[in-house]
């Protein structure tokens, strides 16, 4: 059993019972950033809420109940039919000049190891953080055990036609081709490990 933290006032009258799918994202922002911004962007009425939030020192909050959705997603199907996982990390990463570190495409300074691999026109990448991958995977194997989602994982973040069909636990990067989500730095076999453990 994991400990999941319920988390500020998030709402949504969005509701489907019968999800099919896990998709995991990250945030692109530090932690408090990230969800300050979920609550004061537009008005206050921003609607790419996702269902849980894992930050990088292993915290697992909890913003929306797993029938709940928001529309993250270019089509309401995939929203309708998904629980969305949040994990903190600032995605691609561009060296600064003169060996100042580097920043990301919001401006966010980060100052340590980088992941380097060319993939996407992008060369540097924010790592997650091993306690953020295996919470992950023992989160969603509770999630996929409470809603009855199979327990299948494509293993990787490169897009695929058709993955809305998939029943299982995907990435953003598997459905479109623009985004960065999850990022080459997620070890994918680390979380295989965990999933099949459980």
């Amino acid at each position: 059993m994991i400990n999941i933290i319920d988390f500020g006032n998030f709402e949504s009258d969005l509701i489907n019972e019968n999800k099919k799918q896990i998709i995991l994202i990250h945030s692109g922002r530090y932690s408090n950033e990230y969800l300050l911004s979920l609550k004061n962007r537009h008005n206050g009425n921003y609607n790419k809420t996702p269902n849980y939030f894992i930050s990088r020192n292993g915290k697992i909050l909890k913003l929306l109940e797993d029938k709940n959705y928001s529309k993250f997603f270019y089509k309401n199907e995939i929203n309708k039919n998904s629980i969305i996982v949040c994990l903190e990390n600032l995605g691609w990463l561009e060296k600064m000049s003169f060996n100042k570190g580097y920043n990301n495409w919001v401006g966010y300074i980060y100052n340590s190891n980088v992941f380097e691999k060319k993939w996407r026109d992008r060369f540097y990448w924010h790592p997650y953080t091993k306690e953020q991958v295996v919470l992950t995977s023992k989160l969603c194997v509770e999630i996929a055990k409470k809603n009855s989602i199979k327990l299948n994982m494509l293993g990787h973040n490169t897009k695929i036609n058709g993955v809305e069909k998939f029943e299982g636990i995907v990435t953003r990067s598997n459905y479109l081709s623009e985004v960065t989500d999850l990022s080459p730095a997620f070890d994918f076999e680390l979380f295989e490990k965990y999933l099949k453990y459980e």
